[in-house]
């Protein structure tokens, strides 16, 4: 039995409601080097539509991006069918370890405020050896759930899970139209950006800004010194502090939705109580056991009504009294030393409104 460590990272956001794509997010984890020089990569990608039989395919936008198989598994179908995330599991094999881009470019997102019609998303994936780990590159680690809800009257921070196994800095930026990144890459009005800490601000705004936007983000690793790249072939590139070694997208929904009666958490809005693990923390686990993430909310003028949440397809939820839940999951040998994030959120129901935290 391996022994091999891994290390899950956490996020609380929230979610909303959709018709049809709802984003995407995409991280790589290099696999194997062979004799002949070719490598092998395995990247693991969300895709949230309104239901679990809409599709798209990441396709090569740049390089030599090689052959792929791929297995796409559901990890949540919301209890009132708004959203469904999948996951896919994509294995490529590539002639050398040169960096290349995949991308998504289809249509159409839900109906938005911010006039987003296409779908467009970029992965950089970046295998050439770096001086400093000896290995290597792998992308940052996050994930997040289809829809992002706030009430229209609450100030509220969306801090993204940004991890990176290599120890690189990371950080986020909306997309870029002349990269291929989205298309239109308009930003939503109602919400700024702080890319080195990837916080997402929302503040409190009109009834008239209710509604939908598409949000369209990336998010890339920078080495903390400079380093050398180097290919199968010796040829070698440096990257500088400056310099992003790869990028994945973040793309979702944010529904900006009436006003609540108030924004203290634990009133209308559910309040997160011990145990709980905290935002970001980082949990450890070996391959073939199993690792349980225990839950609980309250509301005290709402009733907590469902645990929303992304990550790995093979995540088990078996809720265990009133808001309390237990996330279960076992790594398999094929994750052994991955870092997979994990996401939830507690809906909670007043009369006919969901409130989520």
């Amino acid at each position: 039995m391996s022994l091999s460590v891994t290390s899950l990272v956490l996020l609380m956001v929230c979610g909303t409601q959709a018709s049809h794509f709802l984003g995407t997010v995409m991280t790589y984890y290099p696999k194997d080097t062979f004799a002949d020089g070719s490598v092998t990569v395995t990247l693991r990608y969300k895709l949230n539509f309104h239901d679990c039989t809409s599709d798209t395919t990441w396709s090569c936008l740049s390089g030599d991006c090689g052959t792929r198989t791929y297995t796409l598994y559901v990890v949540k179908q919301e209890s009132s069918r708004d959203w469904c995330q999948r996951e896919g599991i994509m294995t490529r094999q590539i002639s050398s370890n040169a960096p290349f881009d995949l991308w998504l470019n289809s249509g159409n997102w839900i109906s938005n405020i911010n006039g987003i019609v296409s779908w467009r998303a970029v992965t950089r994936v970046e295998l050439r050896n770096r001086s400093d780990t000896s290995k290597a590159n792998t992308s940052p680690q996050t994930t997040i759930l289809p829809a992002v809800r706030v009430p229209s009257n609450c100030q509220r921070n969306f801090s993204l899970l940004m991890f990176d196994p290599d120890g690189d800095k990371v950080k986020c930026r909306y997309g870029n139209s002349s990269l291929s990144e989205c298309n239109p890459c308009t930003p939503p009005s109602v919400l700024s950006l702080s890319s080195s800490s990837c916080t997402l601000s929302f503040s409190p705004t009109s009834s008239s800004n209710e509604g939908s936007y598409v949000v369209q983000l990336v998010m890339e690793d920078f080495p903390r010194q400079t380093i050398t790249l180097t290919k199968t072939d010796g040829t070698q590139t440096t990257i500088t502090t400056n310099d992003a070694i790869s990028k994945i997208p973040i793309q979702f929904a944010l529904k900006v939705d009436p006003a609540v009666p108030s924004c203290t958490e634990g009133l209308f809005l559910p309040k997160f109580l011990p145990p709980t693990p905290a935002n970001r923390a980082q949990l450890y686990n070996n391959v073939n056991q199993t690792l349980e993430i225990n839950i609980t909310a309250e509301a005290l003028n709402s009733t907590v009504s469902e645990l929303l949440y992304s990550g790995p397809y093979n995540l088990i939820n078996s809720p265990s009294g009133p808001g309390q839940f237990t996330l279960r999951w076992t790594p398999s040998e094929s994750e052994g030393g991955q870092s997979l994030p994990i996401c939830f959120v507690v809906q909670a129901v007043s009369g006919s409104v969901s409130c989520f935290i």
